[in-house]
């Protein structure tokens, strides 16, 4: 193998089309990974398997920009956050009213409502939810008091429209629709026409009354969560997770496995098989044979089995992927050592008293360069791959948000079945594209490491 220095590693590389394409995949996926880490809080992150983070996103949401496809308009996801409040008093009652204006112009029923609301009081206050509908019907939905209290305090709640409450206190106004609404969903009974089962569109008012006596209460913060049907550039998932969320954080995620991976792999592998070439005989001879004994074990349901009796970390993963990483690369390395140490320089360099160390650093690993960072590119997809793999078999770190983690969840709650395709696809493309990406730089290095390949 003649020197190649890194000029000329360098100038042949970005000769190569394949390898151009993969530096500008590489490009983008670190930009998004910065991105991701500079502007989205790692809270969100932290926070991706706490359900009560997510309870304000839709389930199950398609990506909003369907609807720019479809004939079919799908009702987008709303969180309506400033109500216009009115307040009044008659003798000993004071009333306190908060009024959101929805304009509901979509051809399916939302999929749920929730009022969020934190309430400052004394006693007990009557708190009432209906809504004025675009055809001018009012409906209650929700009459209850709040828990009573001696002095004032703050209080906190969800109305959810799966209530069994506002369900009954619908059925009692039954009267208003000519169709049976016992077997309908309460969205389904709001926002539907009164002669059928279809959407009704226009503006609809929710109104929420807060009665006390005496005292004067108010609602603090006030929230009226619309849940559609389609939301945000990814969708959601079966647990309202935003999925957009998911794919951005797995980006670094999978560039930090496979990175970190590939270059201890290769970096003991590289050394392992060096230093036994150089050395020969005896030692030669045991250090290979130990190296064929770990090539020999069946990497994946080895690791399978690490993760299911020692941890399933991904720190832990990241270790064991090293473990097992590193083989290829020493029987290679070695191969190549055999062929430097007999060279002149070399031999000179023993002649002269060198020390091993010195040999090696010098005049032998210089040498292998080349074939380390092709090797590093080229192992790089092997990595996050695996882990996609063991997370997708439900043995990954179910913490950390990915995309093999995505696939797994998408694989419990039955998405394939379902039809839920922007759960299954999006996080399936990245990896794809992430492996592809190395591929291309390590084939393009490989072209120049190898000149056989090369013509």
């Amino acid at each position: 193998m003649s020197s190649i220095t890194a000029q000329d590693i360098k100038k042949e590389f970005f000769k190569s089309k394949m390898g151009i394409a993969g530096i500008a995949i590489l490009t983008i996926l670190i930009l998004t990974s910065l991105i991701t880490i500079i502007l989205i809080p790692v809270e969100t992150f932290q926070e991706w398997n706490n359900p009560g983070s997510w309870i304000t996103y839709p389930k199950t949401a398609i990506p909003i920009w369907v609807n720019f496809l479809s004939f079919e308009k799908l009702p987008e996801h709303k969180i309506l956050t400033n109500p216009s409040v009115q307040k009044a008093s008659n003798n000993e009652i004071n009333l306190s009213s908060y009024q959101f204006n929805l304009n509901f112009d979509y051809d399916q029923f939302p999929n749920d409502f929730i009022y969020s609301y934190s309430s400052e009081y004394s006693n007990s206050p009557l708190l009432q939810m209906s809504v004025i509908r675009p055809d001018g019907i009012k409906l209650e939905l929700i009459s209850t008091s709040l828990p009573y209290s001696n002095v004032k305090i703050i209080h906190e709640d969800r109305i959810f429209s799966t209530d069994a409450m506002i369900k009954k206190k619908l059925m009692l106004q039954s009267e208003v629709f000519n169709f049976g609404i016992e077997n309908v969903s309460t969205e389904d009974i709001i926002f539907s026409k009164t002669t059928s089962n279809e959407p009704l569109k226009g503006n609809y008012v929710f109104l929420i009354d807060l009665y006390e006596i005496e005292n004067k209460g108010e609602i603090i913060e006030s929230n009226l969560i619309i849940g559609g049907k389609s939301f945000g550039i990814m969708g959601t998932d079966e647990l309202r997770r935003d999925l957009a969320i998911g794919l951005l954080w797995g980006t670094p995620l999978a560039l930090f496995i496979g990175l970190v991976v590939s270059i201890a792999s290769v970096t003991m592998g590289l050394m392992y098989g060096v230093y036994a070439g150089f050395k020969g005989k005896k030692t030669d001879e045991t250090m290979m044979r130990f190296n064929d004994v770990i090539y020999a074990l069946p990497a994946l349901p080895f690791l399978i089995i690490l993760s299911v009796t020692i941890s399933n970390s991904i720190f832990v993963m990241v270790g064991f992927l090293m473990i097992f990483g590193w083989v290829g690369i020493a029987k290679v390395a070695r191969s190549m050592s055999l062929q430097i140490k007999t060279r002149g320089y070399v031999e000179a360099a023993t002649m002269m008293g060198q020390r091993d160390s010195k040999m090696i650093l010098k005049h032998i690993i210089p040498q292998l360069l080349p074939y380390a960072f092709a090797s590093v590119a080229i192992s790089v997809p092997a990595a996050i791959t695996t882990e996609a793999g063991l997370s997708f078999l439900g043995l990954g770190d179910p913490s950390f948000p990915t995309w093999g983690q995505i696939l797994h969840d998408a694989n419990t709650f039955g998405a394939a079945a379902r039809g839920l395709w922007w759960w299954i696809v999006p996080p399936g493309i990245m990896i794809a594209i992430t492996g592809l990406a190395f591929v291309f730089i390590g084939n393009a290095l490989d072209a120049i490491v190898n000149p056989k390949l090369k013509r």
